[in-house]
């Protein structure tokens, strides 16, 4: 039953922005990039011309985002100098809200039947690796899906073979090309370089992570963590989405523990950048950083 529900709702998605009275111009009908805009990034969508709009709760089988910073908007435009048909997902779906994973990840399967090929994802994330700084972006080059390991997989249930296959690959997740493409693009911005290559790993949250839980996910070779974007990648490959992902540091992760209780234990030297996270700081990190990234974007769709 899931299954049908969820072929009706994106079939009845599809024909409100291609048919009748409110769909898209011909030119915006088929969008060949898809954008996912994390916290605070919204104002990607400001690159975009001759944007239509629509809102979450008008779109069949949408939820709506609960988040500060996540606007629940899908919007059209033309994106760069070649008129690239592109459309922004303005406010994601995360899991910690409540939504089933198929629910978090639906808009993707939206995009994918509107014929999206190219996927940008962005997130705001906390930096792992010591030599991230506040500002800097992480190229994703894999991910570890930690709930995904535990059993919470956006494509467990009955397999939705019109789109992919029931066992998709993960190792190719993130296009080598596109990466490369990142690279180039950022070597048109007039700033000094913000740009690593690292691994994100998913966290369920919304709690932030303890300072033992950072100090394993450091050990397992993570360099950025989230609360986000995997989901939407595992179903974007299983469409056969090509996928880009970028990682605003927007806060150091805390990994150094506190003076010991024991009064005669040596004291252990704590980092002065080290502090407590909070949603506002990932909202300033982001807006700092915005027009970078919005520039880095529209960069790397005219290299597409």
């Amino acid at each position: 039953m899931a299954h049908s529900a969820t072929t009706k709702d994106l079939q009845a998605a599809l024909s409100l922005l291609t048919l009748g009275d409110r769909a898209l111009p011909a030119n915006l009908a088929k969008p060949k990039v898809g954008i996912v805009c994390g916290s605070g990034l919204g104002g990607l969508v400001n690159i975009l011309r001759n944007k239509v709009e629509f809102a979450y709760t008008d779109i069949p089988g949408f939820v709506n985002s609960t988040v500060a910073g996540h606007a629940g908007k899908l919007v059209f435009g033309l994106l760069g100098d070649n008129d690239v048909p592109t459309v922004c997902m303005v406010g994601r779906f995360h899991f910690y809200e409540g939504f089933a994973l198929t629910q978090t990840t639906y808009p993707i399967r939206l995009m994918s039947l509107l014929g999206v090929e190219t996927l940008i994802v962005t997130n705001a994330a906390g930096g792992l690796n010591p030599a991230y700084q506040i500002g800097d972006v992480c190229v994703i080059e894999d991910h570890i899906n930690l709930p995904g390991m535990t059993g919470n997989n956006p494509l467990i249930g009955p397999n939705m073979a019109e789109f992919g296959p029931r066992f998709p690959p993960m190792s190719d997740a993130y296009c080598p090309r596109l990466r490369r493409l990142v690279f180039e693009a950022a070597k048109k911005l007039s700033v000094p370089k913000f740009l690593h290559e690292g691994i994100y790993v998913f966290v369920s949250g919304p709690s932030y992570e303890s300072k033992a839980e950072c100090r394993f996910l450091k050990t397992i070779g993570a360099d950025v963590v989230g609360m986000s974007t995997v989901p939407e990648v595992v179903v974007a490959r299983h469409c056969g989405i090509k996928v880009v992902g970028l990682s605003l540091v927007t806060n150091r992760v805390v990994v150094h523990r506190e003076q010991r209780s024991d009064p005669d234990a040596p004291a252990e030297v704590r980092p002065l950048e080290e502090k407590i996270a909070s949603h506002e700081e990932v909202l300033e990190a982001a807006d700092a950083r915005a027009k970078d990234l919005q520039t880095l974007v529209k960069n790397l769709v005219e290299m597409i």
